[in-house]
């Protein structure tokens, strides 16, 4: 079996589509908060950090309206 470690998990918040599309290149201020976080977890890790590679994880999604059953009346 291979060593495994807990996912960490950062909540960026609401973002505008520019810096969604940003993030995807690689660039921008959301792609500078998963370097941080990355780096942080490095540092976190310490010794145990060397020779693994960390792979951010980045789930973005969107929270849907409830559609009213009498249509807004």
């Amino acid at each position: 079996m291979t060593d495994t470690t807990e996912p960490i998990v950062a909540d960026l918040g609401k973002r505008k589509k520019k810096q969604l599309t940003q993030l995807h290149q690689g660039v921008g201020p959301a792609a500078d908060e998963v370097n941080e976080a990355v780096a942080q977890l490095r540092e976190q890790l310490g010794a145990a950090a060397e020779g693994k590679t960390i792979v951010p994880v980045v789930v973005v999604y969107r929270k849907k309206r409830k559609k009213d059953a009498l249509w807004g009346i």
